[in-house]
């Protein structure tokens, strides 16, 4: 197939693996379950029912004692000696911020290929995004090109787990020992993945996580910082609860603060939820797989990379469309026909809010432009059954639109 000029419907190529001929007629024998195909989809149980019942009957809703051992679970597993739980993983990343003295004029690297948070984190604060462009197989941030936009000015990088799959933490460790950086880990799409057999969230000045029920354990809404840094870690327990010192006074308040705490029942539900995670990452490990295979002898469409040295949390699942297809009429096709799908990152640097801000910034990185309108995310969580996966794909092959 000539992918610089693909045709207005996919065909199979001209010889098709066998095993690819009997997916296809397994997809149209085989009825697909009756529920409807879902883009994410939390796992919950009774135990992260009663959970939170147990909460509400105690009575004791906020500022309870499962927060403090959510935080304390939390921190062994990630191996570090902090934990402070919060209203969100924009909070978590907020507070890190803050706790550096990250403020008015100085710069952050960021990547653009991520979510708003990310940059919004220290747009609070009022310091200066300088985006950096990501590397084409992990769509994480590029670190030759990070190296080259540090000017005098630049503070700190915020760097990004995407999707799951852990940043170049070597490149980045040795770039801010270079330039006496401050590191951030939004790890918030990635908790369980390791880098070199050390878990995310260990990394840097300190890291983020996010528990929405996309995510790949839940509190419903919720977030955590994790550090190894004591002084960060009062300061951010501290700004999280309006300012108070551990040790003060209710009424009295040691700096300006906010209520980013997290409530006893998300709590609950988080530290119930974490006693299963590594069982919720092999499943998510299993539907990747189950992707992966098919995907490869698929033309027109690249299944994500994954480097040797990491191990993926699988936060979404997203492909790459070969050069010449209209990632917006694949999509519209396959959502006529029942399967969600989503484009998956619109780069930050070209948002309204970013552009009224600093102007105009499209063209500024290009390799980041052309990947966003590639990308397509999947139907994707821990219950979705081998039979739809088989139908998405199906579906996926008969919209392919140049």
């Amino acid at each position: 197939m000539n992918r610089s000029n693909a045709p207005a419907s996919n065909r199979p190529s001209e010889n098709p693996a066998p095993w690819v001929l009997a997916d296809e007629r397994r997809a149209r024998a085989r009825p697909v379950r009756t529920r409807a195909i879902e883009m994410s989809s939390a796992e919950l149980d009774e135990a992260d029912i009663q959970a939170v019942l147990g909460v509400l009957r105690s009575g004791r809703l906020a500022l309870g004692p499962k927060v403090a051992a959510f935080e304390r679970s939390l921190a062994a597993y990630v191996g570090v000696k902090h934990a402070v739980a919060v209203g969100s993983g924009t909070a978590a990343l907020h507070l890190i911020v803050k706790a550096l003295g990250i403020g008015p004029g100085e710069e952050v690297l960021v990547p653009s290929f991520t979510f708003a948070a990310s940059v919004n984190a220290f747009l609070y604060e009022g310091a200066v995004p300088v985006f950096v462009e990501l590397e084409p197989d992990t769509c994480n941030l590029d670190i030759q090109d990070l190296e080259l936009r540090i000017t005098p000015r630049t503070r700190a990088i915020m760097a990004v787990d995407v999707f799951g799959h852990p940043a170049d933490w070597d490149g980045l460790d040795r770039v801010a020992a270079r330039h006496g950086l401050a590191v951030i880990d939004d790890c918030c799409e990635a908790i369980g993945a390791a880098y070199k057999g050390r878990r995310l969230g260990s990394f840097g000045a300190a890291g983020a996580f996010a528990f929405y029920p996309n995510k790949q354990m839940t509190t419903g809404e919720g977030g955590m910082i994790v550090t190894n840094d004591d002084r960060l870690a009062e300061h951010c327990r501290s700004c999280a609860n309006q300012g108070r010192s551990a040790m003060g006074a209710w009424l009295q308040h040691e700096r300006l603060g906010h209520n980013y705490r997290m409530d006893e029942m998300s709590a609950a539900l988080g530290l119930s939820q974490l006693s299963r995670l590594d069982h919720f990452l092999a499943r998510r490990a299993r539907v990747a797989r189950q992707y992966g295979e098919r995907l490869a002898v698929m033309d027109g469409v690249r299944p994500p990379r994954v480097r040797p040295e990491v191990a993926v949390s699988w936060f979404v699942y997203v492909v790459t469309l070969d050069e010449g297809y209209d990632r917006d009429r694949t999509i519209a096709g396959m959502e006529r026909e029942g399967v969600p799908c989503r484009g998956y990152f619109a780069p930050v640097h070209t948002q309204p809010y970013i552009r009224d801000r600093f102007g105009d910034l499209g063209g500024t990185l290009p390799r980041t432009e052309a990947m966003a309108r590639r990308t397509l995310a999947l139907p994707f969580h821990n219950d979705l059954e081998e039979a739809e996966i088989e139908h998405i794909l199906a579906v996926l092959r008969r919209n392919l639109r140049g």
